[in-house]
């Protein structure tokens, strides 16, 4: 065989586009259900952050290999069976301290910094420690939010991802710090 050529027969342009779609579309359903998510904000609760009708994107892997850190905004199954998903700010992980006063948080024995709130509420609670594998969340709008404050604690295997990048609307579109 030494010096022989093959041709191979090129598919028809139709079978092509077919396999190209067919392989677009398994790849899109794994990114979909692995790797990254869109999600769209209903209600106020984590204003001026975000806003109802702000679409996102999740980052589904952020915690396969990793704890979430206080600040990070996350996606969460809702407590008690309610079909939706959350979305809130970690205020407090596993092991730290977390007391509310006058509305606002201290964590570990320190006044949680939090330039995201324009108005603290009024509730106050007693010091508490965040279990092993969960974390407390709250939302940027707290006169509007039901939070870990009504249902308790998350644990980290509730939790969807970590919120990266508004994309909808365009005027509001950046990733999130």
């Amino acid at each position: 065989m030494n010096g022989a050529m093959s041709v191979q027969r090129r598919s028809s342009p139709l079978r092509e586009l077919l396999e190209t779609l067919v392989v677009a579309v398994v790849l899109a359903l794994l990114i979909r259900g692995f790797v990254v998510e869109s999600f769209l904000v209903q209600g106020s609760s984590m204003e001026p952050t975000l806003h109802h009708g702000d679409r996102l994107l999740v980052n589904k892997i952020a915690y396969r290999f990793g704890t979430p850190q206080r600040g990070d905004i996350v996606v969460f199954h809702a407590p008690f069976g309610d079909t939706r998903d959350y979305i809130k700010r970690v205020i407090a992980g596993p092991g730290d301290r977390i007391r509310i006063e006058d509305g606002v948080p201290y964590v570990n024995g320190e006044r949680l910094e939090e330039p995201y709130v324009l108005r603290y509420d009024d509730t106050s609670m007693p010091e508490m420690v965040i279990p092993p594998g969960s974390v407390f969340v709250m939302g940027d709008n707290r006169r509007n939010s039901q939070d870990s404050r009504s249902f308790g604690f998350i644990g980290i295997e509730e939790i969807v991802g970590k919120a990266m990048v508004v994309y909808w609307p365009l005027e509001v579109a950046g990733v999130l710090r």
